[in-house]
């Protein structure tokens, strides 16, 4: 497991015994999800992807009654859940078929927290072409149990996130305190082909390698677009979560931001914020990591109460079955109250939920 070499601060050998949540775990649906649940008029371009992925983690993130028993086994008391082969819904050219495809994601995933919802927190996937109808599947998978909404991380070129268009959809958000999660790997970005096309072979780059520039990138222009273009100052409440975007980046770019703002933003009429940019970063958005080693060296002076653990199971790098051990080791340092914060107060605090029992 090559995450298991990284370390984030001083080893100890103590083993962290205490209740864990991660922020940014996954299911993976079942084949022919799709093809045989939605309704007929769409059938005919149903996407066909779906089933078991070759590395990652078999059982429970497909049957929702083996669970639990492997997060007993990780030592995991609760999980953040969001899509696998569903993330590639979000970027379908087709908007009703969008729609339709995360409603039935929503619908299977609503089954599947019903097996331990007081440990499986549901995230709605939800197009954004037609506001009206993200609203109103964001109301009723409220109304099912479900904690917030993934949408794409990255919007098409014609609905930045700068426009009005979400202005509905902000405000239906932060009236159900529902967060609304952005994670990598979704949207009208690098990951819709897979096919980066900038002369890599002649340098001898890869496309795994341009891949993280890209997703880096893609993550900073949307946070921009939320800061900037006023989303935060216009809805106080709103709750942003940036999924497997990791951390070692944001105080950086903060800093920046607010160098500017202060030396000329400031006294721009027009300028859609009132105040530095990381201030609305530290009172409106969170952050995931799990896999992050310039990110955790910082968690003891920056982050604290913006970043949350995850185990990214079933994933091919998570840290299944050896989470406890890894918190141990990474954060075993930090004071016990920062580490609760960490890894189960923030999350439990983000989506409004209790912190559970210790899982057995």
């Amino acid at each position: 497991m090559p995450f298991i070499e990284r370390t984030y601060g001083k080893e100890t050998n103590a083993v962290i015994n205490e209740v864990l949540i991660s922020s940014d775990s996954h299911v993976i649906e079942p084949a022919g999800l799709w093809q045989k649940s939605l309704p007929k008029a769409f059938l005919d371009r149903a996407p066909d992807f779906g089933g078991q992925r070759p590395n990652d983690t078999p059982g429970g993130a497909q049957d929702k009654n083996k669970r639990v028993s492997e997060m007993a086994a990780d030592g995991v008391s609760a999980e953040v859940l969001y899509p696998t082969h569903g993330l590639k819904c979000l970027s379908l050219d087709d908007h009703e078929l969008e729609a339709a495809c995360c409603q039935v994601y929503n619908n299977w995933l609503i089954d599947y927290c019903s097996a331990a919802p007081e440990r499986l927190i549901g995230i709605a996937m939800l197009s954004m072409y037609d506001i009206d109808g993200a609203v109103k599947e964001l109301e009723r998978c409220r109304k099912a149990g479900m904690r917030g909404s993934v949408i794409w991380q990255v919007p098409p070129p014609e609905l930045p996130f700068s426009s009005s268009h979400y202005d509905k959809f902000w405000a239906a958000s932060q009236d159900l305190n529902m967060p609304v999660n952005l994670h990598i790997l979704s949207g009208h970005g690098y990951s819709r082909s897979r096919s980066f096309g900038l002369g890599d072979t002649a340098t001898g780059m890869t496309a795994e390698h341009n891949s993280v520039n890209m997703k880096l990138f893609q993550s900073v222009d949307s946070l921009y677009d939320l800061i900037y273009s006023g989303v935060l100052e216009r809805f106080p409440k709103l709750k942003i979560v940036l999924v497997e975007n990791e951390l070692g980046w944001i105080p950086f770019v903060l800093e920046q931001w607010d160098y500017y703002f202060k030396r000329h933003g400031a006294k721009r009429e027009g300028l859609a914020i009132k105040k530095p940019p990381s201030e609305y970063f530290h009172e409106q958005i969170c952050t995931t990591f799990f896999n992050d080693a310039v990110g955790g060296h910082i968690l003891s002076w920056w982050g604290e109460d913006n970043c949350m653990w995850s185990n990214d199971f079933p994933h091919g790098n998570s840290t299944w079955p050896n989470s406890r051990q890894v918190v141990s080791r990474d954060l075993g340092s930090l004071p016990a109250g920062v580490r609760a914060k960490l890894v189960r107060e923030n999350v439990a605090r983000v989506y409004n939920i209790p912190v559970p029992s210790p899982i057995q």
